[in-house]
């Protein structure tokens, strides 16, 4: 394990906490549209993680030393929620079908806090860590200057 392998672990994990508070708060921003891309309501989306893999070598290095290779997590992509959308009666909506009912996004507002919150918690606890690892790194050399 390098020096800076901490650091660089954390940092992927930062870059992967802000893409999740993003597309949150796009979810956030587009509770009430009824009518996006192909005349349907908003679709929530979620973020998927996925561990970052070393090169093919390092890898194999691992597994014979027995020892961790990961290099922090990533973005494996935005997918759409599947739950199906909330039903609301308001016939004089401009998307309300026959019946006056408008098909609206499927966003919980509640979710999605809680949601922001713990991407929020994530990313504080990998900034500690970065910060962490910056003084142990300081006290190293500190020690070399002695």
């Amino acid at each position: 394990m390098g020096m800076f392998d901490s650091i660089n672990t954390n940092s992927s994990a930062l870059t992967a906490e802000k893409t999740r508070i993003d597309v949150i708060s796009k979810n956030i921003a587009n509770e009430k549209t009824t009518r996006g891309t192909g005349g349907q309501p908003y679709r929530r989306q979620t973020v998927v993680f996925e561990e970052k893999k070393g090169s093919p070598f390092s890898h194999y290095l691992s597994e014979y030393t027995k020892k961790f290779n990961g290099e922090g997590v990533k973005v494996a992509g935005i997918v759409d929620d599947p739950t199906p959308f909330k039903l609301v009666y308001e016939p004089g909506h401009p998307d309300a079908d026959e019946n006056g009912y408008v098909r609206m996004p499927n966003v919980e507002i509640v979710k999605e806090m809680v949601d922001m919150i713990d991407a929020q918690r994530a990313y504080e606890a990998n900034i500690t860590s970065i910060n962490a690892s910056k003084t142990m790194l300081m006290k190293t050399l500190e020690i070399g200057k002695r």
